[in-house]
């Protein structure tokens, strides 16, 4: 089984958005170097965050968000963001009036459920819940493997949590990457079982 990873950028004081679900400068560091991230061409990153980002990327089998950031995006047009082969949604509503069902788009309820599904399409390969409240409670249910963050050089004072509503202490190890790029921190850690 691959690895479950709980990820996003994230502000210095732990904010993944603003109050108004927007992330302000968060994703900066993706469109404001001079190193293609993929295909797009609008993703471009200094060389030292792409050597850590691409690979990361390319072993992601399948990514868990929840439903809010679903419609946030409107679904991503039907086409997983970053080439990504399945996206595993987190949600008590089915999928949209006159969702195209043969999107690689999965509608379940609960994170339980999420991560066994996005584990089954991933195989081998990482399974990424983005960070917020889904991320939060796959992390207290145990769910959660390693915990990696591209921390910002932002201080947002409120917003949408990085951990979402975990409420209790949860240790982790390392951390085992640290890595500068250009006004990006990537960090990675393992959770302590």
């Amino acid at each position: 089984m691959g690895t479950v990873v709980m990820y996003s950028s994230v502000s210095v004081d732990g904010f993944i958005a603003d109050e108004n679900d927007q992330p302000g400068p968060l994703f900066d560091w993706l469109t404001s170097g001079e190193v293609p991230l993929d295909d797009s061409g609008a993703l471009k990153v200094s060389q030292v965050s792409y050597d850590y980002t691409r690979p990361y990327w390319d072993r992601i089998g399948a990514t868990i968000a929840g439903r809010h950031v679903f419609d946030l995006t409107d679904g991503w047009d039907g086409k997983p963001p970053g080439g990504i082969d399945h996206v595993v949604v987190v949600t008590h509503r089915p999928a949209p009036e006159g969702w195209d069902p043969a999107a690689p788009f999965h509608f379940v309820d609960g994170v339980e459920a999420a991560v066994a599904k996005a584990r089954e399409l991933a195989g081998d390969r990482v399974v990424e819940v983005a960070a917020g409240d889904v991320g939060g409670q796959a992390l207290a249910a145990g769910l959660v493997d390693e915990v990696r963050m591209d921390v910002v050089p932002v201080v947002f004072g409120s917003g949408k949590r990085y951990f979402g509503p975990v409420q209790a202490q949860h240790l982790l190890e390392g951390p085992d990457e640290v890595i500068q790029g250009d006004r990006v921190l990537h960090l990675r850690y393992r959770v302590r079982r």
